[in-house]
């Protein structure tokens, strides 16, 4: 653009078109200055906005690099994108707001499209020029207006929502003496444009922050469980603002509780309630979003409709390149959706991931004439395809598994079932088995056998051995009454329709005689496993290994009830027959070496017991590996054998390590880091460190009420351990309650005469003795003290 003589001259936003301006027109551009505080911004900024300071200094610094006195006498251009929702335009907005008085001008484009730039300039020039600009055109109100900022310098325009970078190509190079801020969805087409700033999520306890202020108020300090609530509901809307806000006007105005929220998120995300601009919903942005990606690149929705079904982060390439015909057109789909921030690159570019919040709206989409959710066949086919074999490595089996454990937790309800997709499931659960994992494969177990069930009946092989996995699962989850009634739902189908002694029948019976046995009711247990092991002699033979394992589990019974004698003699039989028929390292032979040596060191015999743990231990680790969960208990077993003995320095470093190890493998309220958290403690309490070990004792005693319930036989140890260190400690008084719970509790459950019960009898007999002797000191102090 040029001025000269009389004449007055502006290139419009698409770089072609010439206006002429009248000659007062023009110099009114060079004499008319902005009154102070001029701008034209959408809204205030003295509404809720928090944990984006680092992203205002930023930008700040980004713009005016030589600081605020270069702001009127530089140029800057910065462009902020960011997935749609991410709070672009409020950035750039309390931007604007707060750095409005360093600039002479600060105005507001929508750069959606090159018309309504146009639109937008237009409006400054009747801001600025009202006399004249009221009977001059759009195109000539425009061309005023780049003339006036051409000799007016120190504004700031902020070009929101910019849909195609190449838009602001001629504004940036004809308006040198300001600073031009663009807001956009676009990642890409800005490096012959302008530097970007990449906008990213809200952190963890600025969104936690948003939501409650939003909710409760500015005022109201939030509880502990609103607090909790809160951080629940913000990672799930993945700690984007616009969908926060969102759900804190929603909340604020209909009293909906943050739980409910989260139940029903899919079906909010285009709810507007006051305050909220329809148009602005998470989910009609996206559709825009979408909308305008299926323009560019339809298969670039397919792609992304697939995506949501599986997990949000470290999608491989390869695992969606079934979907594209090549390579290349793989490429250019996954360009697309990168360009417009729905998906993100990993450092090397093979994986994907997506904004689960994204995941959720395309979710709930209609479902398609058969009865399909978008995508939702095409993530099914997916995994399907790339289901590793049995003996693939694990580092194949542990990139595809979180996704195929997303596919199966994400199912609709009245979703067609298919068994391909069951038997995807069921792999990926026979991996996890294989690791020692079974309390990670209730989701995929429970997908599964709704498929088979769904496909093929409920009382089809494939079901009956689907339903028993299952119950295997939740047993190995600590969930035993669930297990148990499974099992016995299973076994009733399965001699209906096998047969009483068909090898499935034996195995469901086995197991369920175990979760008796895991439910402290050995009562129930102890019969079931001696007539199992008898068909199983009977039917399988007397070395077959289904056969060892039920000899195995009636030896176990029998230890528990306090039968040594018969266990060692059981266990010693099978450990024989299983080095004999399955090898030396089979992990069933190291089980039974590990049982034996447990039934040693209840009869006292450590001398014997040692040297089997440890021998047992290092074939573990050689066999299974460091953390395998078997490994895990040998280890925790060989700590208590150690603390048996008197070694104490040994056994905790052991403790320690297993509790460790069990809190990261199995979780933090699994039965068996329990059993860890319970054994530390003793061996803190038995090394002396009362304070270290009652602590540890309430933290455990607490955690088993929850999981396992008020009288099963690890809670009633641990109540009883926890009632011996209040003793210890010299507080009888709190150990002689829970003393007298725990014996009652032991007659009701285990019987009058269990092992367990008479050391409870014993305990409590032995506290009360002690309570009696403070007593009578107590007495004879007082009396001596009176007659002095």
């Amino acid at each position: 653009m040029a001025v000269g003589g009389d004449v007055g001259v502006a290139i419009t936003g698409d770089g072609a078109r010439v206006v002429m301006l009248p000659v007062e027109a023009v110099r009114w551009a060079k004499e008319v200055d902005a009154p102070p505080g001029a701008g034209s911004l959408p809204g205030s900024a003295s509404g809720v906005f928090v944990g984006r300071q680092g992203e205002l200094a930023e930008i700040r610094r980004l713009l005016a690099a030589e600081g605020e006195a270069a702001v009127t006498q530089s140029s800057g251009a910065r462009a902020v994108h960011g997935l749609g929702g991410i709070g672009k335009s409020t950035l750039a907005l309390h931007y604007a707001h707060t750095y409005r008085r360093s600039y002479t001008l600060v105005w507001w484009i929508n750069a959606a499209s090159t018309e309504q730039i146009v639109t937008s300039l237009a409006a400054l020039a009747t801001r600025l020029c009202p006399q004249w600009a009221a009977s001059a055109g759009v195109q000539e109100r425009a061309a005023w207006a780049m003339l006036w900022l051409q000799w007016h310098p120190g504004w700031l325009l902020v070009f929101d929502n910019v849909e195609d970078p190449a838009d602001l190509r001629h504004y940036l190079g004809t308006l040198p003496n300001g600073h031009h801020l663009a807001t956009s969805r676009t990642a890409t087409g800005w490096h012959t444009i302008a530097p970007t700033m990449p906008l990213g999520l809200l952190d963890s306890d600025a969104a936690v922050d948003l939501l409650c202020t939003l909710v409760f108020g500015p005022e109201h300090v939030p509880t502990p469980k609103q607090r909790q609530d809160a951080a629940a509901l913000a990672a799930d809307l993945g700690y984007l603002p616009l969908a926060l806000e969102q759900a804190g006007a929603y909340l604020f105005e209909t009293g909906t509780s943050l739980a409910d929220y989260r139940v029903m998120l899919g079906q909010v995300m285009d709810a507007a309630v006051g305050g909220i601009d329809p148009e602005r919903t998470v989910a009609r942005i996206w559709h825009h979003t979408l909308t305008a990606i299926e323009r560019r690149n339809p298969r670039a929705v397919t792609l992304l409709n697939a995506m949501a079904w599986l997990a949000p982060e470290d999608i491989p390439r390869t695992l969606l390149a079934p979907l594209c015909p090549d390579l290349i057109t793989l490429g250019e789909a996954l360009g697309a959706l990168y360009a417009y921030n729905m998906i993100a690159y990993s450092a090397d570019r093979q994986s994907i991931s997506v904004h689960r919040l994204v995941q959720i709206v395309l979710r709930h989409q209609p479902t398609d004439s058969d009865n399909y959710r978008p995508g939702r066949r095409d993530a099914e086919r997916l995994i399907q395809h790339a289901t590793p074999d049995e003996d693939t490595g694990t580092p194949q089996w542990e990139r595809l598994l979180p996704h195929v454990v997303a596919v199966a937790d994400s199912t609709p309800p009245h979703s067609p079932a298919s068994t391909d997709t069951a038997d995807a499931y069921y792999a990926a659960a026979q991996y996890l088995h294989r690791q020692g994992r079974d309390a990670h494969t209730i989701p995929l177990r429970t997908a599964a056998l709704a498929q088979y069930e769904q496909v093929l009946g409920d009382s089809h092989p494939h079901a009956l051995s689907s339903r028993n996995n299952l119950a295997g699962a939740y047993e190995a989850a600590g969930d035993v009454a669930r297990a148990i009634s499974l099992y016995e739902t299973t076994l009733a189908q399965c001699e209906q329709v096998l047969g009483d002694t068909h090898p499935h029948a034996l195995s469901i019976r086995n197991n369920l005689a175990a979760a008796y046995h895991a439910a402290g009711n050995l009562a129930r247990a102890i019969p079931l496993h001696e007539s199992t092991l008898a068909q199983c002699e009977q039917t399988l033979g007397d070395t077959h290994p289904d056969t060892l394992s039920s000899r195995n589990n009636l030896a176990g019974a029998y230890h528990a009830a306090g039968n040594l004698a018969q266990a060692i003699f059981l266990y010693m039989t099978v450990l024989a027959q299983c080095e004999q028929v399955l090898g030396d390292t089979h992990p069933d032979t190291l089980s039974s070496r590990n049982n034996l040596a447990g039934a040693y060191e209840a009869a006292g015999e450590l001398a014997r017991a040692i040297p089997l743990y440890e021998s047992t231990l290092a074939q573990r680790e050689q066999v299974l590996g460091d953390t395998h969960p078997d490994t895990l208990s040998s280890r925790n077993n060989l700590a208590g054998a150690y603390e048996a003995a008197g070694d104490v320095a040994r056994a905790i470093p052991l403790y320690e390590t297993t509790l460790a190890q069990r809190e990261q493998v199995l979780g933090d309220t699994h039965p068996q880091t329990l059993t860890s958290r319970n054994n530390l403690a003793y061996a803190y309490r038995a090394a002396g460190d009362l304070e270290r070990a009652r602590s540890l004792y309430e933290t455990t005693l607490a955690q088993c009420e929850q999981v396992l319930g008020d009288t099963h036989p690890d809670t009633l140890t641990s109540r009883n351990n926890l009632a011996g260190a209040y003793e210890a400690a010299g507080d009888v008084a709190r150990a002689i309650p829970l003393y007298e719970t725990t014996l009652a509790q032991c007659e009701q459950v285990l019987g009058d005469t269990h092992p367990y019960t008479l050391t409870s009898r014993n305990n409590l007999a032995h506290a009360r003795r002690a309570a009696q002797a403070v007593q009578q000191r107590s007495t004879a102090t007082s009396t001596i003290d009176h007659c002095q």
